[in-house]
C-alpha cells in the first residue's frame, strides 16, 4: 500500500475501547444487513494495559466474502478505504487513509478459521498479562527495526503469534 505510515507503538489507552464502541456501533447501521456474527474490538488495542500500534483494529463477522462484497461501498460512505489485502481471507478496510490510519476494519467470514484465531489470540492475551508484556517488548524491538516496513514488522510477530494460538 502506499503512503505507508511509519510503524509507531505507544502505551496502552484507557479511551481505546470507547473508540471501538462508538466505531462498532456505526459499522452495525452501516452494514447491518451483511452481518452474520458479532462486531468485535481485537488486535492489541483490544488488550488491556497493552501497547500498541494506535489504531483501532475491529472484525465484523460475515456468511461469507462474496455475500458481503455489497457491504465494500457502504463502508466507504463511513470514511473506511478498501484495500485488497489477504483477499482471500478477508476484506480489508482502514480509516481514514493509508497514510493515516485511526481504525482497520476486517470483514472475515464467521467459520473460517482466521476469526477463531483472532479471537483467540486477543482472549490469550488478556488472560496472561505476562505474556501480553513479553508481547509488547517485542513489538516495541521490531517497531524500531522495520518502522517503515509494516509488512516486514507484520511478519516478523508471526512467529509469537503462532506460539500463542499453540497455547490457546
Amino acid at each position: 500500500m502506499s503512503n505507508e505510515a511509519p510503524v509507531h507503538i505507544v502505551p496502552y489507552d484507557p479511551e481505546w475501547p470507547a473508540r471501538f464502541e462508538a466505531e462498532r456501533v456505526l459499522i452495525v447501521e452501516a452494514i447491518g444487513t451483511w452481518l452474520a456474527g458479532p462486531v468485535e474490538h481485537v488486535g492489541s488495542t483490544a488488550v488491556p494495559n497493552l501497547a500498541a500500534k494506535p489504531v483501532i483494529d475491529i472484525m465484523a463477522g460475515v456468511e461469507s466474502l462474496d455475500a458481503s462484497r455489497d457491504a465494500l461501498p457502504v463502508l466507504e460512505t463511513c470514511q473506511y478505504c478498501y484495500f485488497p489485502y489477504r483477499a482471500d481471507e478477508m476484506h480489508w478496510f482502514c480509516k481514514p487513509s493509508p497514510a493515516v490510519r485511526t481504525h482497520h476494519l476486517h470483514l472475515i467470514p464467521i467459520d473460517s478459521e482466521r476469526w477463531v484465531a483472532q479471537l483467540a489470540f486477543r482472549d490469550y492475551l488478556r488472560a496472561h498479562p505476562d505474556v501480553a508484556r513479553e508481547y509488547a517488548a517485542m513489538k516495541y524491538r521490531l517497531a524500531e527495526q522495520h518502522r517503515y516496513d509494516r509488512e516486514a514488522y507484520t511478519a516478523a510477530k508471526e512467529p509469537f503469534i503462532r506460539d500463542v494460538l499453540r497455547c490457546a
